[in-house]
């Protein structure tokens, strides 16, 4: 004899888990950088991101990285494009020197804006 309401909720977990992490939805094991390493991150980015996409964010060699000209960008193009790099034009890969936490956090950074002075 089997036990379908085993099934059925083992089916159900694994359902709401596809979709969590299909919808791009936080998982318990990201986990946000501590405040040293956003300082870090925030260094980098407008060092090393604003040498092509201008020391403002607001364009150069690259796009401009404005909560203006990202807004129609999914959060999930976005990392993606850090992580992987855009291999036609002049964009590197992160991915290795970034973790994917990392990058959600920059992500979230740069589509929120701030009136923080730059690093």
């Amino acid at each position: 004899m089997t036990n379908t309401g085993q099934g059925n909720c083992r089916n159900a977990v694994l359902m709401v888990a596809i979709v969590s992490l299909w919808s791009g939805a936080p998982t318990a094991s990201a986990q946000q950088p501590d405040a040293p390493r956003q300082q870090e991150l925030l260094h980098l980015l407008h060092q090393d991101c604003g040498s092509c996409h201008g020391m403002t964010l607001g364009g150069g060699l690259g796009p401009a990285l404005t909560p203006e000209a990202l807004e129609h960008k999914s959060a999930s193009y976005l990392a993606n494009t850090i992580l992987q790099g855009r291999p036609e034009q002049a964009m590197p890969p992160w991915q290795g020197i970034l973790s994917a936490a990392e990058v959600d956090w920059l992500v979230d950074y740069l589509k929120a804006g701030s009136d923080s002075p730059q690093q």
